[in-house]
């Protein structure tokens, strides 16, 4: 979603931020823009719609020198993709420019107020209602930091809210509900502000991490260049810090044409990467902290590929400990008045730790007394921080914004909190046990990968049909859903997961020579499976089947097949069929020409409802 970067200190703000911001382009957005004060201490505004690279053109060749400045990259919500909606939004005349992720609920109300006050909106976004509120509060005598925390508790929503003031050189930010991040670099005497950590690797050396409705000041003239206060005006100590331990390597993608490739082949050393942190590592702790907590019922709540690495872990919870398993769409969760007990427990799967709608949900179950539980990738994310236990997926920084190896390692980690629930701990032997496992479907993955010929070959014979099914049954049902929502992210083309067996009662409407069926099989369910592929193929679908290898019925009644040697592998046989799936995807998308790494309209972590 939206990005921010602030920055104040001894260095040419407007290149720190810029390079922020860059750093930030992964999450997806549709302009971007900097506010900073000149040297000649005038309050300047540059914003363009599209590419930060055309942000970069509109500032090429002015001479800037900046202390202090804040920019921005917008996701629209409010208002048309134009400059003028773009932030920061800005009364330059007041030396007052501000930034803004989020949704101000209530923006028709405040703007129906201010402007019977008679100020006057330049664009159509609910973020400017807040400028408006601040330069009203200035006007009724407060100063910039009363005028802020005013204009503040008159918002409803979660938002995230950084300003710049020329007449003091600070930078003030406040948020509920939405991410927000501090940092500073003691030695340069620098302070930052963003809405991910990430934007600050290798510049800030400590990172802070604000509750809601803390305000956050930076300022060059106070003792501590950054400082917290509460609402009330007083020192606030409602923050997390930790050491800044995060690089940034600008060229990460090394020989990869595309981030979202380069992901993809990262999965066998992340899953040993796993394996050890939780065998042998810190991860041990918070598998048994993770045990502690009640369970007579899980709720298990995410959000578009974490929702479909949830339907996995509600298999492997299920089959191997028979709890039973609700699972939720985050975005549903809390409107449907969800029945909640105490001895339950609600587990939340997200990759950024910030998914406003999610977030929401655990709020909910924390509310109603439930004990909650996170598969996270982000340390330290707003979710990480709210649950009362969590278990880290070793992802690293996930560039594109199509999710791949995320899933497997929320996947494999739900796999292990399985395991450690069936056997009430972990044994030696439970240990070696499971390590045997993973480190064989790391081998099964790398000889997957190292056949990319033969999808990319897959790829080209089909990649111009104009409708995909993809089908599963059983474990590999999540597969054929995560399966179809890569293709249409990355693609833009039509398709669809389906249970295989119920094609008939309904889509089976659709098939005809143009479509085509990607088969997901598995030694689970294999003749029905089959049956199902044959009833497609009666009607003259086009059929790429994936599943066990050097099986003759498969190579007979496909068009397509793969084979994947699933042997040894049993539940975790889908994880393997879905790199399969990822593959296929990506080179379909290749060959359309997409932007495969930043597809249109889409955001890495939406912070909006």
């Amino acid at each position: 979603m939206c990005g921010i970067v602030g920055h104040l200190g001894p260095q040419n703000s407007v290149d720190v931020v810029i390079e922020g911001l860059k750093r930030l382009e992964y999450r997806g957005y549709d302009s971007a823009g900097v506010s900073f004060i000149s040297s000649d201490n005038e309050l300047m505004v540059y914003k363009k719609k599209g590419e930060i690279a055309n942000l970069i053109s509109e500032l090429d060749g002015k001479d800037i020198k900046a202390r202090s400045s804040i920019g921005h990259t917008r996701w629209a919500t409010h208002g048309g993709v134009n400059d003028q909606n773009a932030h920061p939004h800005a009364a330059p005349e007041r030396g007052l420019s501000m930034v803004h992720n989020g949704i101000i609920e209530n923006a028709n109300e405040l703007r129906d107020f201010l402007s019977s006050k008679g100020h006057k909106f330049e664009s159509e976004t609910d973020s400017e209602c807040f400028l408006r509120l601040m330069l009203f509060h200035l006007d009724e005598g407060l100063d910039i930091k009363d005028a802020v925390i005013q204009s503040f508790k008159k918002i409803k929503g979660h938002s995230a809210f950084v300003i710049l003031y020329k007449e003091t050189d600070e930078i003030y930010a406040i948020k509920n509900g939405a991410p927000l991040v501090c940092g500073i670099n003691d030695i340069n005497s620098e302070a930052f502000v963003s809405s991910d950590p990430y934007a600050l690797a290798g510049m800030a050396n400590k990172i802070y991490f604000p509750e809601n409705e803390v305000l956050c000041h930076l300022s060059p003239s106070n003792q501590n260049i950054l400082n917290f206060y509460e609402l009330n005006g007083e020192k606030s100590k409602r923050y997390t810090a930790k050491a800044q331990n995060m690089d940034h390597d600008p060229a990460a993608k090394g020989d990869y044409e595309h981030y979202m490739l380069k992901e993809i082949f990262e999965q066998p050393e992340l899953i040993r990467s796993l394996t050890q942190f939780y065998f042998k590592g810190e991860g041990k702790d918070s598998l048994l902290k993770a045990l502690s907590l009640p369970r007579k019922n899980v709720h298990i709540t995410a959000c578009g590929t974490a929702f479909y690495a949830g339907m996995v872990i509600k298999d492997f919870i299920e089959k191997e400990n028979r709890i039973p398993c609700k699972l939720e769409i985050a975005s549903e969760f809390r409107y449907r008045n969800p029945v909640l007990s105490n001895d339950e427990l609600a587990l939340f799967i997200s990759q950024s730790g910030e998914t406003a709608d999610t977030l929401a949900a655990q709020q909910l179950c924390k509310e109603h007394g439930v004990k909650t539980l996170s598969i996270v990738n982000t340390e330290g994310s707003t979710l990480y921080r709210d649950c009362d236990a969590n278990l880290l997926i070793r992802a690293g920084i996930e560039i594109g914004v199509a999710s791949t190896k995320a899933f497997t390692q929320q996947a494999l980690t739900g796999y292990l909190l399985s395991q450690v629930i069936k056997h009430n701990g972990m044994t030696d032997e439970v240990r070696n046990l499971l390590s045997g496992k993973l480190s064989l479907l790391a081998e099964r993955i790398d000889n997957l990968l190292a056949r990319e010929d033969e999808i990319k070959a897959i790829a080209k014979s089909i990649y111009q049909y104009n409708g995909y099914f993809f089908t599963g049954r059983g474990i590999y049902f999540p597969i054929a859903l995560e399966g179809a929502l890569k293709l249409k992210e990355i693609a833009y083309v039509h398709a669809e997961g389906y249970a295989a067996g119920e094609l008939k009662h309904g889509p089976i409407a659709l098939i005809d020579d143009q479509k085509v069926n990607v088969a997901l099989v598995g030694p689970e369910l294999f003749e029905k499976t089959v049956s199902n592929i044959q009833e497609i193929k009666a009607r003259d679908g086009i059929i790429v089947s994936i599943g066990p290898k050097n099986n003759k019925e498969l190579d007979e009644i496909s068009d397509y097949y793969f084979g994947v040697e699933l042997e040894g592998l049993e539940d975790l046989s889908p994880i393997c069929l879905n790199i399969v799936n990822q593959l296929l995807s990506y080179h379909i998308a290749k060959l359309l020409g997409t932007d495969i790494d930043k597809p249109r309209n889409l955001a890495k972590s939406v912070t909006v409802e």
